[in-house]
């Protein structure tokens, strides 16, 4: 097997042809320039089991030759790969012996495969030593099909061959500075089956993570942070698309990075984290007036208003809310069309790659670098547990501040718990069980919070500015939704307290 260590940018055709014909990239060239047609087909069964495993099985055709290629994803910039010449066009599954593929490859499943879709692309590669490492330069430009849909390739793409990531970092830095370039988190199999789903706009839950049970602890990091940041950048067109669940995807892939980034503070304490950090909160203040509104208004509002068809305040309400929620959405959207954020999402990748916290040579931090992922994954979740198990026996006594704070801190817990779930061979019922008391408890927590920012906003709007229109009406009617979700406070906090009880007995899996 081969792991992949590669940078994927999206670039325009214009982009592309400049970059070619870059005088300093070319005095790097180690051999001449070629291109090549490439033709690869895609193989799944008819529910996706493949990509649902998180595997892409292709037939590539180059010239005469038949490539078979299985990749496992775990982020874009790091891939398992296998790659075997084949003689026919469909896939041969003996050659699946040793590779992520094998405990799926039987002949149910070999009956069952057919091709999905295709990418045709024209590839020019340039050989590059930058350095002293060896870094493979792809720039394609074609298109991926599937029946009568299309899509455009056009990116360039930076595989690390021999040496250090810390080259291509620089290399990629060096490229992004010449040609207007952005992080591109799919990969060409990603985009074939949402293309074939009719959802290439559409938005993107986040990826199941994959580590090494032999991990170190900057390797895992380095993989949960680039399927947080993959999670996050997939959803730009949704959002740019007005996607209400493209912004919650997008939001979500951002409080993964960020929870993620709290999880591992120990190992980032440097002045590139400080600014990565900065950043991230700046897009997360951007993505959440729309989120947060169109919760309110279809959660909250909405249900209120047909059960009280005969009050004109709550439908006033809901206008005036509605219009303030498509604001939100254009704040959203111009955020993720702003060189601000094409720059934070590349800097982000990089700083992943290759950042000061992973060449920091303080003793201190080296160790923390290389310790057995598994053991600093036991550690912080026994850690959290034990705080939150605490927090939680009475939450009656806890102001709407600090259950806030304990609802991020629940969050934060359930999210470690995903980034960690495939190091630790657990029960699967202990698991869930674990799983499921810490959600009954971030449901509830959520709960409360929820009626702490609409009693919030009842204020707002019984002291709105001097000239807003029918203010008394719109007060009236948010002052009835939270007097009427005031009165199931003392549930919330009761399902708050049985909550973390079962979270308290729950067996702790990880030991």
């Amino acid at each position: 097997m081969g792991t992949e260590i590669e940078l994927k940018l999206s670039a325009s055709p214009r982009a592309l042809q400049q970059a070619v014909r870059l005088p300093w990239l070319r005095k790097l060239a180690s051999g001449p320039v070629s291109q090549r047609k490439i033709v690869s087909v895609y193989f799944d069964t008819p529910k996706f089991k493949l990509h649902q495993h998180g595997l892409s099985l292709r037939i590539r055709r180059i010239g005469r030759k038949r490539l078979q290629t299985i990749k496992s994803a775990n982020g874009a910039m790091t891939r398992g790969e296998w790659e075997e010449e084949v003689s026919t066009e469909q896939p041969d599954l003996k050659r699946a012996k040793g590779t992520a593929l094998a405990p799926l490859a039987t002949r149910k499943l070999k009956r069952s495969l057919r091709p999905v879709f295709e990418t045709d692309v024209r590839r020019t590669i340039m050989p590059l030593r930058f350095r002293g490492s060896e870094v493979e330069l792809a720039l394609d430009r074609g298109k991926i099909k599937t029946g009568t849909r299309r899509a455009q390739v056009s990116e360039i793409e930076l595989e690390l061959k021999r040496g250090r990531r810390a080259d291509l970092a620089r290399l990629a830095e060096r490229v992004a500075g010449a040609i207007p370039v952005a992080y591109e988190p799919r990969a060409k199999s990603e985009r074939g089956y949402a293309l074939r789903a009719g959802a290439e706009h559409g938005p993107v839950g986040a990826a199941p993570i994959a580590l090494d049970p032999a991990a170190t602890t900057a390797e895992a990091f380095t993989a949960i942070g680039s399927s947080c940041l993959d999670h996050l950048a997939a959803n730009e067109q949704a959002v740019r698309h007005g996607s209400s669940e493209g912004v919650h995807q997008m939001r979500v892939g951002l409080r993964r990075l960020r929870a993620a980034i709290s999880v591992f503070r120990n190992m980032l304490q440097d002045a590139d984290t400080a600014r990565i950090k900065s950043e991230l909160k700046w897009l997360t203040g951007r993505l959440g007036p729309a989120r947060d509104l169109d919760v309110l208004v279809t959660e909250s509002v909405a249900p209120l208003r047909r059960q009280s068809p005969d009050k004109p305040e709550v439908k006033l309400l809901e206008a005036d809310l509605k219009q303030k929620r498509g604001r939100g959405f254009d704040s959203a959207k111009d955020a993720v069309e702003s060189e601000r954020y094409r720059k934070l999402v590349l800097a982000t990748a990089l700083w992943l790659i290759d950042g000061k916290w992973l060449t920091d040579r303080d003793a201190l931090a080296a160790a923390r670098r290389e310790r057995p992922a598994a053991e600093f994954a036991r550690e912080v979740l026994r850690r959290r547990t034990r705080k939150i198990v605490k927090k939680s026996r009475r939450p009656d006594r806890l102001d709407a501040g600090a259950r806030h704070k304990l609802r991020i801190a629940v969050k934060k817990l359930r999210y470690a718990g995903e980034f960690f779930a495939s190091l630790f061979e657990a029960p699967n019922k202990a698991r869930k069980r674990f799983a499921r008391a810490l959600k009954a408890l971030q449901s509830a927590l959520g709960k409360l919070n929820d009626i702490a920012v609409h009693q919030a906003l009842a204020r707002q709007y019984a002291h709105p500015e001097p000239r807003a229109r029918k203010r008394p009406q719109k007060a009236f009617a948010i002052g009835l939704l939270a007097g009427r979700e005031q009165m199931s406070e003392r549930a919330c906090l009761a399902s708050a307290r049985a909550a973390g009880k079962k979270l308290a007995g729950a067996q702790p899996y990880w030991d």
